[in-house]
């Protein structure tokens, strides 16, 4: 039976404490981690979309690298974004940045309510055997 393990970044922005999430949960070899939002230090929401999408990819890197992981061991991502036709664009060039080949399976989601974001991405990644704990 797998124990659940909270894993939180080097640099946690204030979001996590204020509404008592983890930024993700390791639970054996899996890494479920909790939407990433282009949150600043102080938890509010970059105000540019370009760099909000740029900083929530920041912000998923540096949960990926607390549990030694990185974008090669992400299986599965979900994007939500508040205003597809102004967003996707940018968070297909950010994407395509982030991943190599093979790309991971992506879905997006127009949704209308992201605590004032503008967009969001969750992913789940697989941790590989040589960096297991």
């Amino acid at each position: 039976m797998s124990t659940r393990q909270a894993i939180f970044p080097e640099h946690p922005h204030t979001l996590y404490r204020e509404h008592g999430y983890s930024p993700a949960i390791r639970s054996g070899d899996l890494l479920f981690v909790s939407g990433m939002v282009g949150a600043l230090q102080d938890g509010t929401p970059e105000p540019d979309l370009q760099a909000q999408i740029r900083l929530a990819f920041a912000n998923l890197q540096g949960v990926l690298e607390a549990a030694a992981c990185n974008s090669d061991d992400v299986v599965d991502v979900t994007l939500y974004l508040i205003d597809p036709e102004a967003s996707v664009g940018f968070a297909l060039e950010e994407l395509k940045k982030f991943f190599r080949d093979p790309a991971p399976n992506i879905t997006a989601v127009g949704v209308n309510w992201l605590a004032g974001f503008q967009f969001e991405i969750k992913v789940t990644a697989r941790i590989p055997q040589s960096r297991e704990a």
